[in-house]
């Protein structure tokens, strides 16, 4: 304390008992936290779960307003593969012969059950790259775990696939594919690739957020993988016919694309020439915890940074 005399008057500063303090110190001292910090592992798990209701409403708004300026609306969901698998049929499976000596009735079966399951892929992860910098108008105004919007839109393609599926059923019906004891490993495998295509919504949106150019340069990167993924023919065939190495054709037959359309394909269609190898579940599993806990983890890592700066 200090003491000033002048003209008989005395003036006192009082000391604080924070003087001395670092900020760190005084935030701790009075319970202040930093606005949007992240959250240890569990507690964000539980915060996602609390956000559950919010997740589903919103996909399925995103899902309403996706085609709400369409004449066609909701039809194009299923128009646009419909109309992907018709071009992959005349080029591929007409002029190029890449249908791996299947015939008409399972050939466009097989067609359209791979351009249905990457396509689930292919837009998780265009949906996923834009998740946080499409949004951030939503990001900066509200407080709510980050990872609710990439998952949402996990869940909004998922959504869409149902479509799918019930005109992929008219084809496998209209080609002499019944309903068999097989079709019930459908639920299995998507649940597999949903958990593995969120794991790649989240990790593109974590890159997305800080590289929004990424979404320019991914439709180039899913093409590349659309076709070492044997979506338009039977990759297998096509690898023994080009003469691949061993070790090639291995890493293209494991690529988690290739796996969930195999999972797929043999599920539903009756009569292909080769058998599903046995190891294949066990890819599939494999990948869905790899990509879908290591996205998870690896975005949430980053949660107090989006929409920042």
């Amino acid at each position: 304390m200090s003491e000033i005399t002048h003209d008989s008057a005395v003036a006192v500063s009082p000391t604080s008992p924070d003087d001395g303090l670092s900020p760190a110190d005084l935030a701790r001292k009075h319970g202040l936290e930093v606005s949007g910090a992240r959250v240890g592992l569990g507690d964000y798990v539980r915060q996602m779960w609390g956000r559950r209701h919010f997740i589903l409403a919103f996909s399925q708004a995103k899902l309403t307003a996706q085609y709400s300026q369409a004449k066609l609306g909701q039809l194009w969901q299923v128009a646009t593969p419909l109309l992907n698998a018709a071009v992959y049929f005349f080029i591929f499976g007409l002029l190029l012969g890449g249908r791996g000596g299947l015939k008409n009735e399972q050939y466009i079966p097989f067609l359209v059950t791979g351009v249905f399951v990457f396509t689930f892929t292919q837009n998780s992860a265009m949906a996923g790259v834009r998740a946080i910098s499409g949004n951030l108008g939503l990001v900066r105004a509200l407080h709510f775990p980050r990872a609710s919007l990439p998952i949402s839109f996990s869940l909004q393609q998922l959504q869409q696939l149902m479509f799918s599926m019930i005109v992929l059923l008219v084809v496998l019906l209209g080609f002499g594919h019944f309903p068999d004891l097989s079709w019930l490993l459908i639920v299995p495998v998507l649940l597999l690739q949903f958990v593995f295509n969120t794991g790649v919504a989240l990790i593109m949106a974590r890159m997305g957020s800080k590289t929004p150019d990424l979404a320019q340069l991914l439709p180039f990167v899913l093409r590349t993988w659309m076709y070492a993924s044997g979506v338009m023919y039977p990759l297998e065939h096509m690898l023994e016919k080009a003469g691949a190495h061993s070790w090639v054709s291995d890493v293209l037959l494991a690529n988690p694309a290739a796996v969930y359309m195999d999972l797929m394909r043999y599920a539903l269609i009756d009569g292909l020439p080769q058998a599903l190898p046995p190891h294949v579940w066990a890819l599939a599993l494999g990948w869905a915890v790899l990509v879908g806990v290591g996205g998870f983890v690896y975005f949430w890592k980053a949660e107090e940074q989006y929409g920042r700066g």
